[in-house]
């Protein structure tokens, strides 16, 4: 089996809504790599020790969107993390149930829906626009895009090894 949803080269439209184009084709990826599992195959791990499994980048994801989207953009960091007392960043495995896959991916949607909230209330101008990171860093809003990109599209590549490793499937 293969799955789809491929992307092409965003169009000429700007450079936040090229951002916004390959982050939302990332997300996708992430998504259709999770779909059609049960829960027990979402938590399965990649190789021991690690406990690197689709679910555990859902949860990874929602916390990453929270952290920079409404956080570090948004000037919310003061505020605490989700799955602050995980120290996995979200990875930690948890009991395979439809309730806690559920919450994880409704978290990861919610966090997403936030975030474009945030980017919608974005122009261009506010690209090189500084932001204080949770650490006290200053960083750019076009800084925090391309590293959204980058995580996405770094943990859509475990995505891929963890489909094949479950089922055979391959593919974008």
């Amino acid at each position: 089996m293969t799955i789809t949803g491929r992307f092409e080269p965003a169009p000429e439209r700007g450079e936040l809504a090229t951002y916004r184009f390959y982050l939302d084709g990332h997300r996708r990826v992430l998504q259709a790599k999770c779909a059609g599992l049960s829960p027990e195959q979402l938590a399965t791990t990649a190789l021991a020790p690690s406990e690197l499994s689709l679910l555990g980048l859902v949860r990874h994801m929602g916390r990453v969107e929270h952290v920079w989207f409404r956080m570090v953009i948004d000037g919310h960091v003061d505020e605490p993390m989700l799955d602050a007392d995980d120290p996995t960043g979200g990875f930690r495995s948890i009991a395979p149930t439809a309730e806690s896959v559920d919450e994880a991916f409704a978290r990861w949607r919610a966090q997403i829906a936030y975030a474009e909230r945030c980017l919608d209330a974005l122009g261009e101008e506010e690209m090189g626009a500084t932001r204080r990171t949770r650490h006290g860093e200053e960083t750019t809003v076009r800084d925090v895009l391309v590293h959204m990109v980058e995580e996405y599209a770094r943990h859509a590549g475990h995505a891929d090894l963890l489909r094949e490793q479950i089922d055979g499937t391959t593919g974008r």
